[in-house]
């Protein structure tokens, strides 16, 4: 070997003895390399510098097998059905006929003789859905707003075979129908079991959207466990494009399993924007089964109305972070008033589950059954609170009743911005309000808040006030913000307000 490469080969192991060995150095001694131990007393030991590593190479899902397998379980579902639609005799006076558009016009004009001015007339209304087959002697999932108010459900397979369908029972709560067709060997879908769906995972809908069948869309799973307002069910949110028409079809997973039923779509236009949710599945079918076992389904509740957790009520409360259901209202002899609760508690978990959104209550509750036993922690006056309720049934309406009489104080302006003064014994009768304090004007903060003259005060963090002198102690004594319970009307809202 020659010198030079000799030097090339000794540059080169200089090289790795610096690279690959740790607390060493190479030492260069004419054309040797000689490695020199280090002593290093007190200091810190080196750590390499964290390195980005790049997520595993991932192609893109062929869904072709399972758009070929899964599709002709399908269906397209139309419905016809009538709706009462106001009629004031407008052609008879000369004015211009709202309805005169409506494709049925002329045949309601001819043939239903002549109609009285003033009243009503029955309108028909026509609609599209899908649907997917379940079981092979023709049970069908779908949405039941798709089926809400019909007369008739038409369901047509792939092969263009068309049967009537029997709706056996729909829940408007989780929007999940159960329909029937006369029919037997029929192509089915498999159903996902369990909840192991993860965001970011590739999902296909099947559907007809505007009425074109088997219409193959994909995307992926955005979030879970959404919460819609006046929702009971914890959605699926996609990217998934669906639209009017894909109402009740399947959601796939990559193995070609049901995970969801498309129900919902976010939009300012009327078509898709980016954003639709489905039910899970694990949802629909506990629906399905009250529904073939029973013809009809019983929701759970605790008897509370809650709100949404802001900074301004986290602040207000001590809640290290915004999370939970604050409870604005106790439905008087209901599961939650038997089990403790009150204004202003805040629910942090139900059975372990942990309530981030208000939302997630009524999700969790609405899916229990009626007797269930729960436990809670709730957060009230700074301090973590165990509670066990036994919930009750949704369909049970428990009155309400108020509490006695207390007297008044002169009104007053605090810093909040509120001018209050007690409410008058008739006041009491008239509004069925027997405690708080009425707001005569509100400015500023509480202004800016929300607050409105007539509102009725009923509680300043969660502690209830009857006097003037009540809530300045509180608001004393306060932080950054309050949160005051209102009485609007029937309605009782918490609304943060912050101070100075």
């Amino acid at each position: 070997m020659s010198e030079s490469t000799l030097k090339r080969a000794a540059l080169a192991v200089a090289v790795l003895g610096v690279i690959g060995v740790g607390g060493a150095v190479a030492v260069k001694q004419g054309n040797a390399v000689a490695a020199a131990p280090v002593v290093l007393q007190a200091a810190a030991p080196v750590q390499a510098a964290p390195v980005a590593v790049p997520a595993p190479m991932m192609a893109l899902p062929d869904f072709s097998v399972i758009a070929a397998h899964n599709g002709p379980a399908v269906v397209n579902i139309s419905v016809t059905g009538s709706t009462k639609t106001a009629y004031d005799g407008a052609e008879q006076t000369g004015r211009a006929d709202p309805f005169a558009d409506d494709p049925f016009y002329e045949f309601f004009r001819r043939f239903q003789g002549p109609q009285q001015r003033g009243g009503q007339r029955s309108v028909p209304t026509h609609g599209l859905g899908s649907g997917f087959i379940i079981s092979a002697d023709g049970i069908i999932l779908t949405n039941a707003h798709v089926v809400r108010d019909a007369s008739e459900v038409v369901v047509k397979l792939t092969d263009r075979r068309e049967f009537r369908a029997k709706v056996l029972g729909s829940d408007p709560k989780s929007d999940v129908a159960v329909l029937k067709i006369d029919a037997k060997n029929l192509p089915v879908v498999p159903l996902a079991k369990g909840n192991d769906l993860k965001v970011g995972e590739w999902v296909l809908a099947i559907g007809s959207p505007y009425g074109l069948d088997n219409t193959v869309t994909a995307g992926v799973v955005s979030a879970k466990g959404r919460s819609l307002p006046d929702g009971n069910v914890p959605f699926i949110q996609t990217d998934v494009a669906v639209n009017p028409g894909n109402s009740g079809g399947p959601l796939f997973n990559t193995r070609g399993e049901v995970v969801g039923i498309n129900s919902q779509i976010y939009s300012q236009t009327g078509g898709y924007q980016g954003l639709s949710f489905a039910i899970p599945i694990d949802v629909a079918g506990k629906i399905k089964d009250q529904i073939v076992s029973t013809g009809k389904v019983t929701h759970a509740k605790l008897g509370v109305t809650v709100q949404e957790i802001n900074q301004g009520f986290a602040d207000s409360f001590n809640l290290a972070t915004p999370e939970g259901a604050l409870v604005s209202n106790v439905e008087k002899g209901g599961p939650g008033d038997k089990a403790g609760l009150k204004l202003g508690d805040v629910i942090r978990t139900l059975n372990g589950n942990k309530i981030v959104s208000s939302g997630d209550l009524p999700a969790i509750v609405g899916l229990a059954t009626p007797g269930d036993k729960v436990t809670m922690e709730v957060w009230r006056q700074g301090k973590p609170v165990q509670l066990s309720a036994t919930l009750g049934n949704a369909n049970d309406k428990v009155a309400a009743a108020a509490d006695g009489e207390r007297g008044g104080q002169a009104s007053a302006k605090l810093k909040l911005g509120l001018s209050l003064r007690p409410l008058e014994s008739m006041e009491k009768r008239q509004s069925g309000i027997a405690n708080g304090l009425l707001i005569e004007d509100a400015r500023g903060a509480a202004a800016d808040a929300g607050v409105q003259p007539g509102d009725v005060l009923l509680s300043v963090n969660g502690r209830p006030v009857n006097t003037v002198d009540q809530v300045r102690e509180v608001v004393d004594k306060s932080g950054k913000s309050v949160a005051l319970l209102i009485q609007r009307g029937d309605d009782k809202i918490f609304i943060p307000v912050r101070l100075g």
